[in-house]
């Protein structure tokens, strides 16, 4: 009955050290052994992503920058984008540069940053553990507005964050004044762990993704049920975040993690269990059980 299955990363197919368990590669497998092809769907570069379908073996397509990009793995190549025009950039970053608020741009093959922080934080103590082919590429440059006017790298989404709520919001409020644009609403914080030694350091901020209009990844799905001629009856969605709802909402089956933002597991056909416990892998067995 089910042909493809699209999966979000973090929080989702990621434990809360950004891994992959063992557990879940070997539900992936099991999926994949029964006709279920396992698409990654993610906010993540193509770099990042790449490193991670590689680790699952899923060898035809997965979906960056939260739907802006649809990458051919066979083919090494994008085959869809909707990225933000560079204009458009540019005001949000003078926004965000005007109003002292931490920011990120996500292009094609890098993360473009100021600092480690936040997000970056993450991904960059991620890397530390990681073959430098498989490494998240971040840039750390001092004027990001300057370094995005002289370059034509196609901007998959921009991330803003920030600890305090009030600040965040004002910020959120002027963003939202920029045409051209999706402003994701995000009302809780991202919380993720990092390893420093042999302590354990929770990240936590309030953030929000900016992409250009009409990129989701319900949208970049669309395109590969056609390209695939896939039913939508056919696809099913596992994800926990503002940004996988509309795929979870639409898709045959819906799935929402343990620990997903109320409004998704509101949409949602099935609820599994967290990414600490290996949710996706519950809920890949448990449908490869029942598949014809």
């Amino acid at each position: 009955m089910y042909k493809i299955a699209v999966i979000d990363l973090d929080g989702t197919m990621l434990n809360q050290y950004g891994i992959v368990t063992q557990n879940t590669k070997d539900a992936i497998k099991e999926a994949q052994n029964k006709g279920i092809e396992i698409i990654i769907a993610s906010g993540r570069p193509i770099d990042s992503i790449k490193a991670i379908a590689k680790q699952i073996e899923s060898k035809k397509y997965f979906i960056s920058g939260n739907g802006a990009i649809i990458y051919d793995i066979s083919k090494d190549e994008t085959i869809y984008e909707n990225t933000i025009k560079k204009q458009k950039a540019l005001e949000i970053i003078k926004i965000c540069e005007e109003n002292s608020i931490y920011y990120n741009i996500y292009t094609e093959k890098e993360i473009v940053a100021k600092s480690l922080q936040c997000n970056v934080l993450y991904y960059h103590k991620e890397n530390i553990n990681k073959e430098d082919k498989d490494k998240t590429h971040i840039n750390i440059v001092e004027n990001i507005y300057d370094y995005i006017s002289n370059r034509d790298e196609k901007i998959v989404k921009i991330t803003v964050c920030d600890k305090n709520k009030v600040i965040f919001n004002s910020i959120i409020r002027k963003l939202k004044e920029i045409t051209e644009i999706e402003v994701l609403d995000v009302s809780h914080m991202s919380r993720k762990i990092i390893h420093q030694g042999t302590e354990e350091i929770p990240i936590e901020y309030f953030y929000t993704e900016i992409s250009a209009k009409n990129v989701d990844k319900w949208n970049a799905i669309e395109f590969l049920k056609e390209k695939m001629n896939i039913k939508t009856e056919e696809v099913i969605a596992i994800g926990d975040n503002i940004n996988d709802k509309k795929m979870i909402e639409k898709a045959g089956l819906g799935i929402a993690m343990g620990q997903s933002h109320p409004e998704v597991k509101k949409v949602a056909k099935q609820i599994t269990t967290s990414n600490l416990e290996d949710g996706v892998a519950s809920a890949l067995r448990e449908i490869a059980r029942t598949k014809n």
